[in-house]
């Protein structure tokens, strides 16, 4: 579907080096925004004949199906009337994709909207925006708004820049992330592989917040279920704590 896979042969070989970097389950994510038509019945019979293929071929990998969500204002209605149309398998976990450049301008009120709808919001990639890289502030604000955050495994391992590794690390230092997620394309410069990022997660951040962030939070989502106990997030709520006398003295 659109940018990603143009054939099932290539969509069966990515399955398989998913499955054998030890992937097990994978939300296919075509688009839905102004470029492709977003169509979820086509999408899902995709999907079912895809993972029939599989099945044949004994690749252990459960397929599920999702977006990445545009924020244009057709979505956005529409996600509210129907929050299942979007999310991912329908069960209220909504994967955002914002731009490359700049923010949409009401986001914040977006995703309480979508809350209200009773939608989850995970935030894609933001480590890859460059107006995010340059003021945390409002990721910050999200964050303690209930917006999830997901990190692309390539930024952890360096292959999406220096500047989003460096985002990409700083939020994994602050317990600010809850995935990490291939953004698979194909089999070779977008391929779907997670291991080296889960690696160097638990070997910099503890095998426990690898965990989280590779097997259980996913798993969450894919079934609909509530999110596990997740990690103490660091400095989210610094600024919301009262300043001691000393703090206020010396201003800092």
């Amino acid at each position: 579907m659109d940018d990603g896979a143009a054939s099932f042969e290539t969509s069966a070989a990515m399955a398989k080096m998913a499955a054998a970097d030890g992937i097990s389950h994978i939300v296919c994510t075509p688009h839905a925004n102004a470029r492709y038509v977003y169509e979820p019945e086509k999408i899902s019979a995709k999907i079912d004949e895809l993972q029939r293929l599989l099945d044949g071929e004994k690749i252990a990998l459960k397929l599920g199906h999702g977006c990445d969500f545009h924020l244009s204002y057709e979505n956005i209605l529409e996600a509210k009337v129907d929050p299942a149309r979007f999310s991912i398998n329908g069960l209220g976990y909504l994967l955002v994709e914002i731009p490359d450049y700049g923010l949409p301008r009401g986001l914040t009120d977006i995703f309480y909207q979508f809350q209200l709808a009773g939608l989850t919001p995970i935030l894609t990639h933001p480590e890859r925006n460059p107006t995010l890289q340059a003021d945390r502030s409002r990721l910050a604000e999200w964050l303690k708004g209930g917006v999830l955050v997901q990190v692309t495994a390539g930024s952890v391992t360096g292959g999406m820049g220096k500047h989003a590794e460096r985002m990409a690390h700083d939020l994994l230092a602050k317990r600010w992330v809850h995935f990490l997620a291939t953004d698979a394309h194909n089999t070779s410069s977008r391929a779907p592989k997670m291991r080296d990022a889960f690696e160097l997660v638990a070997k910099k951040y503890s095998s426990d917040y690898a965990h989280l962030l590779c097997i259980s939070n996913p798993l969450a989502a894919f079934q609909g279920k509530p999110m596990p106990p997740q990690m103490e997030p660091i400095d989210l709520y610094e600024e919301d704590r009262p300043r001691t006398w000393w703090q206020r003295l010396t201003g800092r």
